[in-house]
């Protein structure tokens, strides 16, 4: 699996997640999900910034306000991941809810995570779990190994006028869709290129984004943190930030 990163961009761990861990992974989306819709009820609206009422869920920073998603990313199974992609030395960078609504969950575009960023950084690690089983009716994301995409570089990406999305590559190429059983993540590069479809279907599909960095990244004037930079990995040994 290092290697096939390495070659890659990508690997996937099938239903590695623990019972346990996977029940927390559910039980904190339903909460988060309702404060989001408490929140929108309370502003009187159905829709804040990219958070659609029953359609669609970006919920950012989860972790700091649940112990339970604290055990889950920072537990032994994602240090065992970091060590064997990041290296040594890790910081938790960004971690959110991605929830696709019931037969009206949209597509997004072909991306890599580093396209958003838009300056120079070390490439960082995305660990997409899948909180329900996903397949192509449901939104299950897709995966272009490098050799495919020609390039392991940070590509220009540009944003679509109708869907606000960053997309950095337009050629035919539908990639790899990855069906994963709940519990499964899919671990890849920062530039990695990957979509994902719509969901079709009358449930909820549901997937939970880690992403760890092997230095904290900076803004482009290098005066304050991106999202979050947590210590997780020091010379190899977990050295937790959160108290």
């Amino acid at each position: 699996m290092r290697q096939q990163f390495h070659d890659d961009g990508f690997f996937v761990l099938h239903a590695a997640v623990s019972p346990r861990d996977l029940a927390s992974l559910r039980d904190e989306c339903r909460r988060f999900i309702d404060d989001k819709e408490r929140e929108m009820s309370v502003a009187g609206t159905d829709v804040l910034g990219l958070d659609q009422r029953g359609r669609r869920y970006f919920i950012n920073d989860c972790s700091p306000r649940s112990r339970r998603l604290q055990e889950f990313v920072f537990g032994d199974l994602m240090a065992e991941v970091c060590r064997a992609t990041l290296g040594d030395h890790v910081y938790l960078f960004n971690d959110q809810y991605v929830v696709k609504g019931t037969e009206s969950g949209t597509s997004f575009s072909w991306h890599q995570d580093s396209g958003y960023i838009g300056y120079p950084h070390r490439p960082y690690l995305t660990c997409w779990c899948a909180v329900d089983d996903t397949n192509a009716a449901n939104g299950a994301i897709s995966v272009l190994p490098y050799s495919r995409a020609g390039t392991r570089d940070v590509l220009a990406h540009a944003q679509d006028s109708v869907t606000n999305d960053m997309v950095g590559y337009h050629g035919v190429d539908e990639g790899i869709c990855l069906e994963l059983p709940a519990g499964s993540i899919a671990c890849f590069s920062s530039t990695l290129f990957h979509k994902s479809g719509e969901n079709t279907t009358s449930r909820l599909r549901r997937a939970y984004v880690v992403q760890y960095s092997p230095e904290p990244i900076l803004s482009e004037d290098r005066t304050h943190v991106r999202h979050q930079a947590v210590p997780f990995l020091r010379d190899g040994v977990r050295h937790i930030g959160y108290r």
